[in-house]
């Protein structure tokens, strides 16, 4: 099944519904209190379905929603429309370079404007996808945080908001893993998604976080941005990370606040922890980080080493 929801509203198209589309495939679903058990694909494939989802209870506006992934980083990538708008416009979350034909792609056969390529952070694990959909795409336009330092077309700052449509994405700022992480969280009100959504990047993770010992990460700090920023979030809000390694999908911050082996520590614990993860020098960081300070525009030198 691919990962794809789209979320129908009173009073646009067919009403009060949820379609999950699957290879051409839809079922309409009563949106009321929704709890849906989505099947995994094949990681070929590279798109994920939700594990489990909450469906919205109100909304004026419909979210076209897609979980793709990329298996050698497992790396998440994002895509999300608001379909009831005549452009159709879209944003991407994290794009990995190694996937960039398939998105592209999937962008085309849904018919859909994309405007923006945000990333959560600067990345160390793979080289994003920014670059390369810039030249692929016309008029999008590259986003990422301003405290990265990284180049981009936007730099964004706390409690800035991504429109495509009349929906958003408001910016929150989550540092600790590095200086420069970014969560982006669904807008707030009638004519937005509910439950919310938040792609968390690296900063938290399903039953996790993301590492501190490089990039100008800080445990204290992690801690205090998921908690404060993330944590803070409706209980029902859906999580979605950059990354899984045992085949989740989608948490929730009630969840989180309950099964979080690290975040439902005290800080003093918590640093604890992360102080002692004893975890090897991640194997692409010194191709990926000077590639994704530039948007992934990549040394095809240095690429040929690796």
């Amino acid at each position: 099944m691919l990962g794809c929801v789209c979320y129908q509203i009173p009073g646009r198209g067919t009403g009060s519904s949820i379609y999950m589309q699957a290879l051409g495939v839809a079922a309409v679903v009563n949106p009321a209190s929704l709890t849906a058990r989505c099947l995994l694909p094949s990681r070929a494939v590279g798109v994920r379905s939700c594990s489990s989802m909450t469906g919205p209870k109100t909304a004026k506006s419909s979210l076209l929603f897609r979980q793709l992934f990329e298996k050698e980083s497992s790396t998440y990538t994002y895509l999300l429309a608001d379909v009831s708008h005549p452009d159709r416009p879209a944003v991407m979350v994290d794009p990995v370079d190694k996937t960039v034909e398939r998105d592209v792609a999937l962008v085309q056969q849904l018919g859909l404007k994309l405007l923006y390529v945000v990333n959560t952070h600067v990345h160390a694990d793979h080289v994003t996808g920014t670059g390369l959909l810039k030249a692929k795409v016309p008029g999008v336009k590259s986003a990422i945080s301003r405290a990265s330092d990284a180049k981009a077309d936007v730099h964004l700052d706390a409690g800035e908001k991504i429109h495509f449509g009349d929906l958003y994405l408001e910016v929150r700022p989550t540092p600790g893993h590095t200086k420069g992480c970014v969560t982006y969280v669904t807008g707030e009100g009638p004519e937005q998604p509910s439950p919310r959504m938040a792609f968390t990047g690296d900063a938290l993770l399903i039953r996790g976080c993301g590492r501190t010992d490089f990039q100008g990460g800080d445990a204290s700090q992690l801690y205090k941005s998921v908690h404060s920023q993330i944590f803070s979030l409706p209980k029902d809000t859906l999580l979605y990370p950059a990354h899984d390694y045992k085949g989740n999908t989608v948490t929730t911050v009630e969840e989180e606040l309950q099964h979080n082996p690290r975040l439902t520590k005290d800080e003093k614990e918590f640093k604890r922890i992360m102080q002692n993860l004893g975890l090897p020098y991640p194997k692409m960081i010194d191709v990926a980080v000077p590639a994704n300070m530039v948007c992934g525009i990549q040394d095809p030198v240095a690429m040929s080493a690796v």
